[in-house]
């Protein structure tokens, strides 16, 4: 026998309390002698040895009414042993865990695994009865807070409305989970149901796995069902990688796309379609082996410029959810530069170059140094920065750098290689080292050495593949400088000192020359690679950091700030659904948001403007159909010490009649306190004729 409460035995001591009454109570009938009924006295001696045994019967009585009192309120219940119709069966606490990953939409016999999954545990919440409780927990949602409920209804409802999802599953967090839910329960059965189909990847590594030792003790029955009963034939799409770095309407995008063939057989004539905005745009074929991957190049072009959606899709299988991968890009509309110069020798043939694209494509502002302090530089893709005359606004060039923008630094026509160089130490950029040649001295010419011509500024910019016959500028005045390894060396002069480099800041990007645009210099102002040179910098610097592309469903999203302009933010999420977050735009710069379970595009709304555009995919790993056994699952509850007793269910058995033949214990608190009440109407008949026995033998 179990006791349920087991803290309320303490009120068994109270049971002393009729013997200790009776012992204070008890006394010696008076003696009086009756001259005249003397032949009273043996009868008398009869009554009273009577009463006295009836008062220790009243005795045991009251201490067995106590003592039953007390057990019930204990919860005594019997193991393995179910008395029909006196007795009530053990309250339960539930726990069931769901794996809700896209492994579980493969189609059998039955239905998806998933729909099995929610099937069975409708069956299970649906037998639950008073006084028993319940939760879900599902894998891709363990770090959500849950509690026990007696709210069947609810759970059914979050049952019928739970969809698929993408996120990363996490068997041991689950599992830990509801181990935590039912050992804060009193009931007396503690069932954990676990319904996945056993796919490797929901096992831990060994350094995540945890010691549930205390909380799955022996008490805990873990009821465990493998829903997987067939051979999958699955490819997925691994990879969606924009290759381009530069985009430009009605120009072409190059991607590459890695498809991994899942199944036991060969793929021949598999077909790979890739749309942008919907609207497809490219279309190949591939072959794979089993157990391969092929890698697809894929050139395509967007006629409309904003935020892009790319959709990469291969054909139906068992496994549809890993059959498309997304990616988003930003083809700017029109970039916005600023040139910051003090001297129109600085910046004349920039502008220049600049005006030979068309000003929807390229707009462009001036400014000198003494009004940069009032200018607005997140109103900016990119900024020429002409002039050594900032360091009052270096801290705010930083910034801009911070937030993404980006930089190009221009030697003016009168370079104080002191305030440059107090410029590139604010931007930790390597210093320079003092000038070379002669202003306008033609005598002097240093040519272009090496270029790389795999930089994006290259891409497309010749009509001819032999890029080497680009006749260089003469230089005749320059700044020597190198990178020193912590930048990129674009292109280099015969002399060994970088001409044009590259250097990461923040999230934005610095373009360095080491020449002034200006004749006195060099010609390379008037050269025809100059204007294409710098336009395509223009393009290249005006990208945005890709990189919240590569998301996965589950991971948050990181909203900046900077690019809203109203207090509320709308999410609209892939299922079309919207949500809204208040923001506080003086006092955050960031916000992150974490409802990312679905795979597609979440697009962040400031006002009614599309402000950002993120693109989430699915795990990978889940695309791969590699089962474990039970030995398997078997090992990994022995490395988290699991104490209780595991119950391995056919899926197709009634899973009722499994469960409630391993399931132990009746309660008996009823039978304590049925019995309870009928010793103390016992009690009161037989104190009730001991008080009229007691009033016929007093005087």
């Amino acid at each position: 026998m179990t006791f349920l409460n087991p803290a309320v035995l303490i009120g068994l001591l109270a049971a002393a309390i009729p013997v200790i009454i009776h012992l204070l109570n008890l006394r010696k009938l008076k003696k009086i002698e009756f001259s005249t009924l003397a032949f009273l006295k043996e009868l008398q001696k009869n009554k009273i040895r009577k009463i006295k045994i009836k008062q220790w019967l009243l005795l045991l009585l009251r201490v067995l009414i106590i003592l039953l009192i007390v057990l019930a309120f204990a919860r005594p219940a019997l193991r393995g042993l179910s008395i029909s119709g006196t007795t009530s069966a053990a309250k339960t606490t539930a726990v069931i865990i769901i794996d809700d990953t896209f492994s579980m939409s493969v189609l059998s016999q039955n239905g998806s695994y998933f729909n099995q999954a929610k099937d069975l545990s409708k069956k299970i919440i649906e037998q639950l009865k008073e006084g028993d409780e319940a939760a879900l927990v599902f894998l891709s949602q363990a770090n959500r807070q849950q509690n026990l409920t007696n709210d069947f209804n609810s759970l059914l409802t979050e049952l019928n409305q739970k969809e698929i999802s993408y996120a990363k599953p996490d068997l041991n967090k689950a599992i830990a989970l509801a181990a935590q839910l039912v050992n804060k329960s009193n009931n007396f059965n503690r069932e954990l149901y676990l319904f996945t189909d056993f796919q490797k990847n929901i096992f831990p590594s060994d350094e995540l796995k945890s010691d549930l030792s205390d909380l799955l003790n022996e008490n805990v029955k873990l009821y465990s069902f493998s829903l997987s009963d067939k051979t999958v034939f699955n490819l997925g799409i691994d990879e969606l990688i924009v290759n381009s770095q530069i985009f430009e309407k009605d120009k072409p995008i190059t991607f590459i796309v890695t498809v991994t063939n899942y199944s036991e057989q060969n793929v021949q004539n598999g077909v790979l379609s890739l749309f942008i905005n919907n609207k497809r745009s490219a279309q190949k074929s591939f072959d794979v082996e089993s157990g391969k991957s092929v890698i697809i190049d894929v050139e395509a072009v967007s006629e409309e410029t904003g935020f892009v959606d790319v959709v990469a899709e291969i054909e139906t299988d068992d496994i549809e959810n890993d059959n498309r991968r997304f990616s988003s890009l930003l083809i700017p509309d029109k970039i916005s530069a600023l040139i910051i110069s003090d001297e129109n020798n600085s910046s004349r043939y920039l502008k220049l170059a600049l005006q030979t694209v068309s000003n929807e494509k390229i707009k462009f502002d001036e400014s000198n140094s003494n009004q940069l302090g009032g200018v607005q530089l997140k109103n900016y893709d990119v900024v020429f920065l002409c002039s050594d005359n900032v360091s009052q606004s270096v801290e705010k060039l930083k910034s801009f750098l911070n937030d993404g923008g980006s930089l190009v630094i221009i030697p003016s026509v009168n370079t104080d290689l002191n305030k440059l160089n107090d410029i590139l130490r604010n931007l930790s950029i390597p210093l320079v080292s003092g000038f070379a040649g002669k202003l306008n001295d033609k005598s002097l010419s240093i040519q272009f050495d090496k270029m790389d011509f795999n930089h994006p500024i290259f891409l497309n910019l010749f009509r001819k593949d032999d890029k080497k016959n680009i006749e260089s500028p003469s230089i005749n005045y320059f700044i020597k400088f190198s990178t020193q390894g912590k930048g990129i060396n674009i292109i280099t002069l015969t002399e060994g000192s970088s001409f044009l480099s590259e250097f990461k800041s923040g999230n934005g990007k610095i373009f360095f020359f080491n020449t002034a645009f200006d004749l006195s210099w060099s010609n390379f102002p008037i050269k025809t690679i100059f204007a294409p040179l710098i336009v395509k910098s223009v393009f290249y610097l005006s990208q945005k950091d890709n990189t919240q592309n590569n998301l996965t469903a589950g991971e948050t999203i990181t909203i900046d700030l900077n690019k809203i302009n109203s207090a509320q933010i709308k999410v609209l999420r892939p299922d079309s659904s919207a949500e809204f977050i208040n923001v506080d735009l003086a006092n955050q710069k960031f916000v992150e948001y974490t409802n990312t379970d679905l795979t597609g595009f979440y697009k962040i709304f400031s006002a009614n403007e599309l402000a950002n555009n993120i693109a989430v995919n699915h795990e990978r790993s889940e695309s791969n159909p590699v089962y474990a056994d039970e030995k398997e699952f078997e090992k990994y509850l022995e490395q988290i010490n699991f104490k209780g007793n595991l119950i391995t269910i056919d899926k197709n058995k009634n899973p009722l009649e499994a469960i409630n033949q391993a399931r132990f214990g009746s309660e008996l608190w009823r039978i304590f306190l049925l019995v309870a009440i009928i010793l103390a109407v016992a009690e009161m008949t037989i104190a009730r004729n001991v008080k009229k026995d007691l009033e016929g033998i007093n005087p």
